[in-house]
């Protein structure tokens, strides 16, 4: 199962032939500027076998997001995540720079959340941002989420966690 179309957007489940859009976007400077490196090649391979074991494990996982005419958007859906030593459902998103600035992340989230309310059975839905990710955060905002505690890491850093109750 996939979230049902938007209005300009539609979900699919992420395949190997999805390479070559997937290194793209996980080796964009500036679109992983808030993780701690762009992924290679072989990083989006292992993230596309992550998320089909994702679709077979719970049901759900980042899928591709693209326009109705088919082109590639980024990724967007729920995978589980330890939030403080919590197991917890969140919504995450990539978008290519081509579509960024144009609504598609908050389009593509709100599609999961909804998702992730009628399909799921959890109650909470948290998207987990780099403090300095403001974009993000305000994708988060649109669809319904407040921030509610932060996830510290080992090294000592830290990414806000955003919630909403389903």
């Amino acid at each position: 199962m996939v979230p049902g179309d938007t209005a300009r957007l539609r979900f699919r489940q992420m395949l190997p032939e999805d390479l070559d859009e997937m290194a793209g976007l996980l080796g964009d400077p500036n679109v992983m500027r808030f993780y701690p490196a762009p992924k290679t090649r072989e990083q989006a391979a292992a993230w596309i076998a992550w998320n089909q074991r994702n679709y077979a494990e719970h049901g759900h996982g980042l899928w591709i997001i693209e326009t109705h005419e088919g082109d590639f958007v980024g990724d967007c859906g729920l995978t589980w995540q330890d939030v403080n030593g919590a197991r917890k459902l969140e919504v995450g998103y990539h978008v290519a720079p081509r579509w960024q600035g144009r609504g598609m992340a908050s389009e593509a989230a709100a599609a999961c959340r909804d998702y992730a309310r009628n399909r799921t059975g959890v109650e909470e839905l948290v998207a987990i941002i780099h403090p300095d990710n403001l974009a993000s955060q305000r994708v988060a905002h649109k669809i319904g989420m407040h921030r509610v505690e932060d996830d510290r890491r080992a090294d000592g850093s830290y990414r806000i966690v955003l919630s909403m109750h389903l």
